[in-house]
């Protein structure tokens, strides 16, 4: 049997992840509501995400020093190039998670599910997600 067990707050540390799973969240939004509009304001950010201004205020900042996002006075907020590239892989975890969900327990609307699992999964079983419904895919639109 495995003798290195951790809480999910030791994983993190033991695997050197500088961006948390709130970070995570805020940059897939930011990155979400960027690609429709072209930026996202502070409030907007709030109101998407459920909480306070000032919440997201102090996140976007934590994000501005991690070069993930620019900041600009007024509140606008735009990814930076890293962010935008990191945001696009959380946006599409995010979708092959969902659409698999919904595949799994024969739904059409997994959300709070998947905003709950996909920090914990890794690139490599997102991938191999994303093959399995594709297999599934091709499988149930072959003839017979």
């Amino acid at each position: 049997m495995p003798q290195d067990y951790y809480t999910l707050e030791g994983y993190r540390r033991k695997n050197n992840r500088l961006v948390t799973e709130s970070m995570e969240d805020y940059l897939e939004m930011i990155c979400r509501y960027f690609l429709q509009e072209g930026y996202v304001r502070v409030n907007t950010l709030a109101e998407l995400l459920n909480v306070k201004p000032s919440s997201s205020s102090k996140m976007v900042g934590i994000l501005k020093q991690a070069g993930l996002v620019s900041f600009e006075r007024y509140g606008v907020v735009r990814p930076t190039d890293e962010g935008l590239r990191l945001g696009r892989y959380l946006l599409h975890r995010h979708d092959v998670l969902h659409r698999f969900f919904c595949w799994l327990n024969g739904t059409q609307d997994e959300l709070e599910q998947v905003e709950q699992v996909e920090h914990y999964m890794t690139p490599q079983s997102v991938q191999n997600i994303e093959r399995l419904l594709g297999e599934y895919i091709r499988e149930k639109s072959s003839p017979p």
